[in-house]
Formats: C-alpha cells, sequence, structure tokens
C-alpha cells in the first residue's frame, strides 16, 4: 500500500464538507447569514471532524504508537480473541472531536484483516470490544511480534473503513483506515511488552508511545530475517 500524502481534510470528508458547505452557501443567499449561520457551524463541525494533519513517527524499533487519537480507556492483561494467545490489550476512544484516522502501530505485514457484524454499544464500555462492529487487522511486526490493531465501531460510528489486505506491508505511523463519528481502537501486544500509557492519557495517533516491546521481542529476528551464525 503507498502511503496516502496528507491533506488538511481526510479523502472521506471532501464529500460530506462540500455537501455541508454548498447548503450553507444556498441558505446564505437565498434567506441571508441569519438563516445560514446555524448551517455554517455544521460546516466546521465537519471540518473539523476531518481534519487529517500529518504526524512525526518515532524510529524506535520498541516503540508502539497509537493507531488513533482519543483517551486511553483499557490497559489489560487478557487473551486476544483473534489470534488465541494471551495479550496485553490498550484501548483509545475516540470522541466526535478527535482525528478519526487510524494509523498503523508497528512496521511490518498485514497476515490477516477479519471483519465482525455487531451491536452499537458505547465505545466507552469494555462489552464493546468483542460485541460491537469491528474490523481486526493483525500484524507480524518486523521484530517477529504479533500486534492485532481492531476497529470498533460506537454508538455513533456506523462506518468502519480499512484500506489494507492480508500480505500489506505497513509503516509505524502510517494511515490504513478511517471510523466516523466516534468509536474505540484495540490493540493487543505481546503479555510482556510494557505500557508507557495510563488509564486518562490522551493519545496522538503515530506520535504517542502506547507500549513498548520487550528487549527480547526486539531483538529477535523477524520472520524474514536471514539465519546469521
Amino acid at each position: 500500500m503507498t502511503p496516502y500524502p496528507h491533506p488538511i481534510i481526510a479523502r472521506e470528508g471532501w464529500l460530506f464538507l462540500g455537501l455541508a458547505i454548498a447548503i450553507a452557501l444556498a441558505v446564505q443567499f437565498a434567506a441571508g447569514p441569519a438563516w445560514a449561520f446555524p448551517l455554517w457551524l455544521v460546516a466546521l463541525f465537519v471540518l473539523q471532524f476531518f481534519r487529517d494533519p500529518a504526524r512525526p513517527v518515532t524510529a524506535d524499533p520498541a516503540a508502539v504508537v497509537a493507531p488513533a487519537d482519543g483517551r486511553v480507556i483499557a490497559i489489560e492483561a487478557i487473551d486476544d480473541p483473534y489470534a488465541a494467545r494471551p495479550a496485553l490489550k490498550i484501548s483509545v476512544f475516540m470522541n466526535v472531536f478527535n482525528v478519526h484516522s487510524n494509523r498503523a502501530p508497528v512496521d511490518g505485514v498485514v497476515e490477516r484483516v477479519e471483519y465482525f457484524p455487531g451491536k452499537f454499544f458505547n465505545a466507552d464500555l469494555d462489552k464493546a470490544s468483542e460485541a460491537n462492529e469491528r474490523n481486526a487487522v493483525l500484524i507480524r511486526a518486523s521484530n517477529g511480534a504479533l500486534v492485532t490493531c481492531v476497529q470498533v465501531a460506537g454508538l455513533i460510528a456506523r462506518r468502519i473503513l480499512c484500506y489494507v489486505a492480508s500480505g500489506a506491508t505497513l509503516a509505524k505511523g502510517q494511515r490504513f483506515g478511517f471510523i466516523r463519528f466516534g468509536s474505540r481502537v484495540d490493540v493487543y501486544l505481546p503479555p510482556d511488552a510494557c505500557p508507557e500509557v495510563v488509564i486518562g492519557d490522551k493519545a496522538k495517533a503515530g506520535v504517542t508511545v502506547l507500549a513498548r516491546f520487550a528487549a527480547a521481542t526486539v531483538d529477535a529476528p523477524g520472520p524474514n530475517s536471514e539465519a546469521r551464525p
């Protein structure tokens, strides 16, 4: 997948923003600015929702970066239901005022992408992780570790977009998807990964380091590495 160039506005928002501005302009010309004012507020909301700023990404091979903007709502040892293994789960909740582009937490290759239909509970609730509509992306990191990144729909979010498939190569911080109007992203890491955030912390996709791989994991050869004497 070619890294998506980062304009000021995410491509998912071009249609919505164009419609909002066109309607506001039409009402302003037909009825005056007072009538159009609420519609300009709607257009401003659409503009801020679909903003997609470029982000600097750490080159630290041990760092796992946030796949989404938002608030850290869970850090727990749990079984990864998508890879059937013990894991450390870190969850980030996005409200409607956060940037909603999703970015790869690690360098690696996508092993599997699975979509699951489901409910639309408030994404802040624990049960949303396994009850809501969701899309799981399993990434084999360059150091050989398995990282599961799950896009979860929320109470308002009704559209999960994922632009990668099995075999795609992702760079840390690369944009791979989008979720419209509030949701969460769960990241399942090896159980010996060390969290770098606490519950309540604010995260920025591609920037905030959620956790670091254990030294043994970082030093381990990846699945495509050549054997060394």
